[in-house]
């Protein structure tokens, strides 16, 4: 169970969360995107790959960092869901506040013709 971050290029930072995402981890996500956002790096993907559970928490963590990022004219995109967590966000309506892309890659290529 980890929250690693990880440079891309051109101001993109990229967030991967292994493990459950619960009170375990929220803080750990919470203080990486907390930490980018005021270092002024707005453009963050959260990978949720290895994530194969999240809490309520975890979900408020995310749009906190989206709120941010977006008074900052950034963004926070996700990528990796399982169907659990895509099912999850589509009941809470995070489909429609969220950009969502299946891989990492397909996020990268997506975000890189902005």
């Amino acid at each position: 169970m980890s929250v690693q971050q990880k440079y891309l290029e051109n101001g993109f930072w990229v967030v991967q969360v292994s493990g459950r995402l619960d009170q375990m981890l929220n803080s750990q996500l919470d203080k990486a995107l907390t930490d980018l956002l005021s270092e002024n790096y707005s453009d963050i993907i959260v990978d949720l790959s290895q994530t194969d559970y999240i809490n309520s928490g975890g979900l408020r963590c995310l749009v906190s960092a989206w709120r941010k990022a977006r008074q900052n004219e950034g963004d926070v995109w996700l990528c990796g869901l399982n169907g659990r967590l895509q099912e999850i966000f589509n009941i809470v309506g995070f489909d429609k506040v969220f950009h969502i892309y299946p891989t990492l890659a397909e996020a990268r290529a997506v975000i890189g013709e902005r």
